[in-house]
């Protein structure tokens, strides 16, 4: 298709350029090796034996140095393949090729269609709430600075997709995109140690300012322009549909890095970094607000000024410079400096003076401009505060529980951890309702207490508009959710902030609905949060630990009987949703995913977390960005004016044996299968993982546990480096097989076809297949994977092919994603360079694995492991959600 064509060029561009720096680089002869393999590889892939035979033969042949040099040349490859497929996604010829329709408009033609009032939807829009969670979960491989070499990169191809671009300038670009091309090649990929969580939120505030800043202003002037066409309403100036949130710096389950100090430099970089942000636009605005005529407030607040805009914007931008240079001498720990009066300590400080001179110049007939820069500015005020992103604050329940077993062993009081529930509850709401103190001033706490004591303080000290959620990991107690109300009160908050339990494994979701309902029968509690309630869907734990489909059905039973219990005891409730990037863990297109969920779940407003390199992959350029918010909040208000139909009793039915069917599945294997542990840790590079310099939190909970105690992500990302993905599909396809073979095949046909929770089940499971590689993994097995533990591996794959036919004749594809040709195309068009990639990997994991304990090859082992970190890196990337 033509639109393809354009893409394939450009990846043809940037590999040619590429080419050129390798040349120079590395010499002619590595150069035509590289090429060599990368004939070879797709070959091979084509299925030509020959070519196989010589694939293997050449890279066993080629030196630790070669191997190195190959490496990169395809992690380069691939990261330039990945930018020119991102640019693609919003460039014009993508756009005039396809027709590419606005994700609101589509909407809004679906809506006149069903004869929904344009009322409906204008009530709808003004309710309209979306918060994305920014998350730091090492599956964002790539350095910082290489990703904005990247987005200069997209910048250039835009520049040169235009056809009467001057031929001075057509010249000047091709050679920036050489430059860039050769700086990335000459900076290091991957990171030489684990990024602090300091490092991480950075990386968050990155995507802030080079993307979202801009985005955010255009998405609303984007919006507004649309409604006033279509439906005669414009879009208040307060509004904000969309927010962020953050957990960088936050998010202390399991991450003993996360401290109360970390918290709190995060909060003031977070300011700071904001500032900068305003500052720069203040400028703009005091160079533009020359205007003279103003209305009565304008004039009283300034009295002689021929320039009234200009000087109250003055005003306010030298109060922003005082105030970063307080935030900054506040972080080198000169704390008193953010007392001094006059500073922007709240977004009113911020907002009132640019309200005000928005209202005059309205009032003096100065629409235009006031709707200009002056707008997006105010906006950006709406959404960003002066914090950039609301920072959440996560914890293990059982940290808190601490807390409390030691106090009340201090007062003589007993072991809380060993009272019953109802004597917690009865302990903890005595002590929320007494006026004194609980925490004596004398007491010396043990380091991990004080440490969430100290957390608790940060809290209390901190502007509420700064602070997010309280989320609690492990909850399913009431008791769990009280003892967070009464650590904050007793740090001394002056409000109610919202406290969320996570119910993550299976057991918990399942008993979800149960422990809020006991939590909303106490009397104080219900009157402490006004009617409003926060709860989170944990996606990533329970798919690890029941499989994919049993987790996805418990996540969507979980919701649909929370809602029903707000709904039923008159509370607003707000479902977060913690999605990862991969299907395994939750995640898949937006769009489908939010459409999915049960009626009703969506009034609320959406909370979900963006993780990883996802966040880059969707809001890593500004246009791209617009077009992200666009398909989530169209998403949400179509799920909230025309929700999926509620399940029949015969599709619960269904699912309920496919969960159960599927969960057993999963776990014979996971947990049954003897050899699954060390055929696991041979066959993916897992305990290699351990090394590569992700993110700040360690790979698992407990350093010398097993499988058991990895975190999902890494669990996942070890499955997705050998291709089997096992953990995105293991025992789904063998539940729906026994369904269809025990006369459900109609009532599947049924569900497939008008429920949108089953269709976008069976279509992320072909999503998963086609990223799957049987070849692949047979090539690791046969590199890496002693003899005797090779047929679990041939029982995997055999599985896998009989679970791609039972999933394509549910969705009467004749191929994988066949009604997803662009999906498709993205896929093959990486798979060029992944091929080579994969195989390299398995080879330098052979060569790395036969060093160990070899005191002489310590010093070719480090060499060895940098090459794998490079291909990890790369196969990560071409995967997308990688983890």
């Amino acid at each position: 298709m033509e639109h393809y064509e354009a893409l394939r060029a450009n990846v043809r561009k940037l590999g040619n350029l590429l080419g050129d720096v390798i040349r120079q680089d590395l010499g002619e002869e590595l150069f035509h090796q590289v090429e060599h393999i990368r004939t070879l590889s797709k070959a091979a892939r084509a299925g030509d034996k020959d070519a196989n035979q010589q694939l293997e033969a050449t890279l066993n042949d080629l030196s630790d140095d070669e191997l190195m040099g190959v490496a990169r040349s395809f992690n380069h490859f691939l990261t330039l393949a990945n930018t020119a497929e991102q640019y693609h996604n919003i460039s014009r010829a993508a756009n005039q090729a396809i027709d590419k329709p606005d994700p609101f408009e589509d909407m809004l033609e679906r809506f006149e269609q069903q004869e929904i009032s344009k009322d409906k939807i204008a009530d709808a829009i003004s309710q309209l709430s979306v918060e994305l969670v920014l998350t730091a979960h090492p599956t964002e491989t790539s350095r910082r600075t290489m990703i904005n070499k990247y987005v200069e990169v997209a910048d250039c191809l835009e520049l040169l997709e235009q056809a009467d671009l001057p031929r001075r300038q057509r010249q000047k670009t091709e050679n920036r995109l050489a430059s860039l091309i050769h700086q990335a090649w000459s900076s290091r990929e991957i990171r030489t140690q684990r990024p602090t969580p300091v490092d991480e939120a950075k990386s968050g505030f990155a995507v802030v300012e080079s993307s979202l800043w801009d985005a955010v202003p255009d998405y609303l002037e984007q919006l507004d322009d649309l409604l006033q066409s279509k439906l005669d309403m414009s879009l208040p100036i307060d509004a904000r549909p969309v927010k962020f949130a953050s957990w960088m710096g936050g998010d202390r389950d399991g991450n003993p890095f996360v401290t109360a100090a970390v918290t709190r430099e995060v909060l003031y970089l977070a300011r700071w970094k904001a500032a900068d942000l305003y500052i720069a636009d203040l400028d703009v605005l005091a160079s533009e607000l020359s205007m003279r005529a103003c209305n009565d407030k304008v004039r009283e607040l300034v009295v002689d000024s021929n320039e009234p805009y200009r000087e109250i914007v003055k005003d306010l931008r030298d109060r922003m410079k005082a105030t970063r240079a307080a935030l900054f001498r506040a972080l080198n720990g000169s704390f008193s400096k953010l007392k001094q009066p006059g500073l922007i300590h709240t977004k009113t400080d911020l907002l009132t003076p640019l309200q005000l001179c928005y209202d005059s110049l309205v009032e003096c007939g100065m629409d235009t401009i006031a709707n200009d820069r002056l707008l997006r500015t105010i906006r950006r005020v709406h959404c960003f505060g002066i914090h950039l992103t609301r920072l959440d604050i996560r914890q293990d329940g059982e940290r808190h529980a601490e807390v409390f077993s030691e106090l009340t062993r201090y007062l003589g009081l007993g072991d809380y951890m060993q009272w019953s529930e109802e004597d917690k509850q009865s302990f903890l709401l005595q002590e929320l309702n007494s006026k004194r103190p609980l925490i004596p001033s004398n007491w010396q706490p043990s380091d991990d207490v004080q440490e969430v004591l100290d957390t608790c303080a940060v809290i209390a000290d901190t502007d509420p508009d700064t602070l997010g959620t309280y989320i609690i990991s492990m909850a399913s107690n009431p008791s769990d959710v009280l003892s967070v109300h009464l650590l904050l009160k007793e740090a001394g908050i002056s409000y109610a902030m919202p406290v969320a339990p996570l119910f993550e494994t299976l057991d918990d979701l399942d008993g979800a609905v149960d422990c809020m309902e006991r939590l909303f029968s106490v009397d104080w509690y219900r009157g402490y949060i006004n009617g409003k309630q926060e709860v989170m869907i944990g996606y990533s734990d329970s798919a690890k630990d029941a499989g994919v489909l049993a987790a996805a059905w418990a996540q969507y039973s979980a919701q649909e009987a929370l809602v029903a219990l707000a709904e039923q005891k008159d509370i607003a409730i707000t479902l977060f949703h913690g999605r990862g990037g991969t299907i395994g863990r939750g995640g898949g297109p937006a769009h489908q995913a939010i459409l999915s969920q049960p009626p009703g779940s969506l009034r609320g407003g959406l909370r979900v977390t963006e993780q990883g390199e996802m966040i880059r992959f969707k809001f890593g350029l500004s246009d791209l960005a617009v077009r992200s918010l666009a398909i989530y909040t169209s998403a949400v208000l179509e799920g909230i004016l025309t929700p999926p139909p509620v399940p029949q009793d015969s599709w619960r039915e269904v699912m309920n044996g496919l969960a159960e069917e599927s969960c057993q599945a999963y776990r014979s294997i996971i947990r049954g299968e003897k050899d699954f542990v060390p055929y696991f840790r041979a066959a993916t590079p897992e305990q290699e993982l351990g090394k590569l310099p992700l993110g700040s939190r360690p790979a698992k909970r407990k350093p010398g546990g097993g499988v058991e105690s990895l975190r999902a992500i890494p669990w996942i990302f070890a499955w997705s480096q050998n291709r089997l993905v096992l953990p995105a599909w293991l025992g789904a396809g063998q539940a729906l097989a026994s369904a269809l073979t025990s006369g459900k095949a109609e009532l599947i046909e049924e569900m497939f076809s008008t429920w949108p929770f089953f269709r976008t089940r069976m279509l992320m499971l072909e999503m998963v297949f086609m990223k799957s590689d049987s070849s692949l993994s047979a090539y690791y097995d046969k590199v890496l994977v002693p003899e005797e533990l090779q047929p679990l591996g041939v029982k995997l794959r055999s599985q896998l092919a009989s679970d791609i036919d039972t999933v394509l004749s549910i969705t009467h594809d004749e191929g994988l994603m066949e009604r997803e040709q662009w999906s498709r195309e993205s896929i093959k068009l990486r798979a060029t360079y992944m091929e080579p990639l994969h195989r390299l990997q398995a080879e330098l994991l052979k060569r790395n694995r036969a060093c160990e304990g070899d005191e002489e090859c310590e010093a070719a082992q480090k060499h060895l492991e940098l090459a794998l970190m490079i291909t990890i890196t790369g196969i990560a990337a071409g995967m997308r959600n990688s983890g």
